[in-house]
């Protein structure tokens, strides 16, 4: 994949649910939510402040990251589903 976000934003690609229960029941795709994880694909350059400098941004390509559950814009790139959004709707990183 080829994109580059540019200034603050990021590419994201969702980190798929568990599609069953710890008792071993199936559930079905209509009843499951979005998840709100997922892994940073490609970061831009960084934000640009007031006063023209630019700041990098704390998120690194392969970083797996908490956002909202209506965060950022759907794209479709070669056939996958990612989501573009400014790294200010990024709640987290997860670490470990």
């Amino acid at each position: 994949m080829n994109i580059r976000p540019l200034h603050d934003r990021v590419v994201v690609r969702r980190m798929e649910e568990e599609r069953t229960t710890a008792g071993g029941i199936v559930i079905p795709d209509s009843a499951t939510e979005k998840p709100i994880q997922g892994e940073v694909i490609a970061v831009g350059n960084g934000k640009i402040l007031d006063n023209g400098e630019s700041r990098p941004l704390d998120l690194k390509v392969g970083d797996r990251v908490l956002f909202g559950k209506y965060s950022g814009t759907e794209v479709k790139l070669d056939g996958q589903d990612f989501l573009v959004m400014r790294e200010d709707d990024i709640m987290g990183v997860v670490e470990g």
